[in-house]
């Protein structure tokens, strides 16, 4: 355990986020470099509780107190070899992860919850400027994989199986390697010399990735021959088995009058460019919100992220739109510990500008020669519906729908005969990950739906596994979840 009294002894407290004009002039992450003693005493914190209930709330199973009380007595490598144990990938979790782990603190009963996301941060940096994150590799078993997708689900099965011997070839169609961690989350949240770092760990381990490759169901007569394009039969066909790790990228869409007018976007379509122009593969965006009224539909995570991006752009206005009501300051009784907090957050976007509205609904998109112009609005009630007589009206010559993501496109699905959820149209996968198909394999967003990364490195672990007891007829590699987990939790 960490220090007996710490958590009497020192509050919570996270490292500073650099002032807000400074970093609206950058693309740079928010957060100004930790204390090494203020980390120390945030480890010193976490209780000798007895029942750890943050592995509950973790589905890594994060051996949370263990490389706590490791960082308290400043042995650094050894708590960097714990986290390892059970994350592929913890400076990706210790940015991105809402951290389900901190909702599950025993201390937050009472207190603050132990600093447990930026801990893990803070131990994967060390191990990275230490040295200390090396190839793993292991002796052939003869056997390949193909893994279709590269963001985390497909990042974490890919080293999980190249670690137990087998030869993984990752297919990603975009021209990077990395998903959403690259097209999606913008720089000030993720600077992508970080995905890099840890994507050049891959390859030294033997992970092959073929970017810019296309997996269709049946390539037509002009893609014949192009090595752009694979038809999945050819993958079933070289490869011993394939996980179909493509994530949740069906958007949400917004059935409105005016949806057709120019400057109306998926939020993909508006990040994706953005990020593609930090990393210099394009020169400027085709999407800019430089002196544009900016409304943001959808009210989470990539919501946000198109605000930070807009301010960064230059709008001259962004107002965020809800459609539920504004989460209470404090956990209502109805969600008590250890469920997770469902309260009111301000993330580094929303603290540097723009306008958040809550319980509100866009009734109708207008627009000028072909533009939009302004947007309609109601008021809803506790039904979320439409409150008569509360229509107004908002200036906007940008709309971004960041509504979520209703699935996996389904081309592949149907071409391979996968079975799909009636409900979700996600993924059908049977107790060993494995869909209606032999050999074929799925995990993460394409099985479970929009979720969050620590899930999402969680299902390509546990896949990993059953793909390597398929392949070896046994395995020692960890699986943390099984399909269907989420619903008991």
């Amino acid at each position: 355990m960490a220090k007996p009294t710490g958590f009497l002894e020192f509050g919570r407290e996270l490292p500073k986020r650099r002032a807000v004009p400074v970093r609206l002039r950058d693309w740079r992450e928010v957060y100004e470099a930790a204390d090494p003693v203020v980390t120390n005493h945030q480890a010193a914190r976490c209780m000798d509780c007895g029942i750890p209930f943050c592995h509950e709330g973790c589905p890594l199973g994060n051996l949370i107190p263990e490389w706590n009380d490791l960082v308290y007595r400043e042995d650094w490598a050894s708590a960097s070899e714990r986290l390892h144990a059970t994350n592929n990938f913890p400076e990706f979790t210790g940015r991105l992860c809402p951290a389900p782990c901190e909702g599950a603190c025993v201390l937050g009963i009472g207190d603050d919850p132990v600093t447990i996301e930026r801990i893990e941060l803070e131990i994967a940096e060390r191990a990275f400027g230490e040295g200390w994150i090396t190839p793993v590799t292991a002796p052939s078993t003869g056997r390949s994989v193909a893994v279709v997708g590269s963001g985390p689900s497909g990042l974490a099965a890919a080293q999980q199986l190249v670690r137990a011997g087998h030869a993984v070839t990752v297919f990603e169609r975009a021209e990077r390697p990395g998903g959403l961690l690259r097209y999606g989350i913008p720089e000030f949240k993720l600077e992508k010399a970080v995905l890099d770092r840890r994507l050049a760990q891959l390859e030294a381990e033997g992970v092959v990735f073929r970017c810019g490759t296309s997996v269709e169901a049946a390539p037509t007569a002009a893609a014949a021959g192009d090595a752009s394009v694979v038809a999945i039969d050819e993958l079933r066909a070289s490869f011993d088995a394939v996980v179909l790790a493509v994530g949740s990228t069906v958007p949400r869409d917004l059935a409105v009058s005016g949806r057709q007018l120019d400057g109306v976007h998926f939020a993909m379509e508006y990040l994706r460019p953005s990020n593609q122009v930090r990393e210099g593969s394009i020169a400027e965006t085709p999407i800019s919100a430089e002196g544009r009224h900016v409304v943001i539909i959808g009210g989470g995570d990539t919501g946000a992220d198109c605000l930070g991006t807009a301010l960064r752009q230059g709008a001259a206005s962004v107002t965020q739109l809800e459609i539920l009501p504004a989460p209470p300051e404090h956990r209502s009784a109805a969600n008590p510990w250890p469920t997770w907090p469902v309260i009111f957050r301000v993330s580094s976007a929303h603290e540097e500008g723009g306008e958040r509205r809550y319980a509100v609904a866009t009734t109708a998109i207008e627009g000028v020669d072909g533009a939009v112009r302004s947007i309609s609005i109601d008021a809803v009630d506790d039904q979320l519906q439409p409150i008569a007589g509360s229509t107004m009206e908002l200036e906007a010559d940008l709309v971004l729908l960041a509504m979520g993501f209703t699935g996996p496109e389904r081309d592949l699905a149907a071409a391979l005969g996968v079975e799909l959820d009636p409900s979700r149209g996600t993924y059908q996968v049977d107790e060993r990950w494995q869909t209606s198909v032999e050999a074929v394999f799925a995990c993460g967003d394409a099985v479970r739906g929009q979720s969050l990364i620590v899930w999402a490195i969680a299902e390509g672990r546990s896949c990993a596994a059953a793909v390597d007891a398929y392949l070896a007829g046994h395995s020692a590699l960890p699986a943390p979840v099984t399909p269907g987990l989420a619903a008991l939790r």
